[in-house]
């Protein structure tokens, strides 16, 4: 199976994930490449992405699958795609890969968190998840839950930017069970609200396998 790197920032993370799918289709028509398509009444391209990514988020490492009809050089793909792509959204690197998107395991997260008040609670927060248990209640398709979310982070640091102002990274589950930059935030606001911040901006960066090995 073929597979592309891409980022997606700026104005292109209001881009639903609905959306980015069509746009993705149309890209690779404008763009001259054929995309094979399933038999039948109503066929759809072999096009899939892993880790879907929530709207409002920017991502240096997202990746899509996909199976072409006839020979095409992936070297040039990047090329060739983001000259018809939209601004913010951009083909880093194109290759074939057997991995199974099933094997993500880990995600690296950045979140800027912003304190209208203008306090700075770096080291309070530091300290909530120094917690040897995060048990916060998690809602799933079908219920809520009591969870503790400490065994779903690898690492985290927050540090203080500027008053009002904190950054946090972290490397989280990323599936099976997932642990998203929003429930994290959740964490915080159920059983420390006082460190919860008014606004948050989060970025993926990277996603590895159960070995912390880059995924690709």
């Amino acid at each position: 199976m073929n597979r592309i790197l891409f980022a997606k920032t700026g104005r292109a993370v209001f881009i639903s994930h609905l959306d980015l799918m069509r746009t993705m289709q149309r890209a690779f028509i404008r763009a001259g490449v054929k995309i094979r398509h399933t038999e039948g009444f109503n066929p759809h391209p072999y096009m899939n992405f892993a880790l879907p990514l929530s709207l409002g988020v920017e991502s240096r490492c997202e990746l899509m699958e996909f199976a072409l009809e006839g020979e095409t050089e992936l070297l040039a793909l990047p090329a060739r795609l983001n000259a018809v792509l939209p601004e913010g959204i951009e083909v880093l690197e194109a290759y074939a890969s057997d991995t199974k998107f099933k094997y993500i395991k880990w995600l690296d997260i950045e979140a800027h968190l912003f304190y209208y008040n203008e306090v700075q609670p770096a080291a309070e927060l530091s300290a909530f998840f120094a917690r040897p248990e995060l048990v916060m209640e998690k809602r799933t398709k079908r219920q809520t839950a009591s969870v503790d979310i400490k065994p779903l982070i690898a690492s985290l640091t927050v540090e203080g930017v500027s008053p009002g102002k904190a950054l946090l990274t972290a490397r989280l589950s990323a599936q099976e069970p997932s642990l998203s930059p929003a429930q994290l935030m959740e964490a915080v606001r159920q059983l420390s609200p006082e460190l919860s911040p008014d606004f948050v901006r989060t970025k993926r960066l990277e996603v590895f396998d159960k070995d912390m090995h880059i995924f690709r």
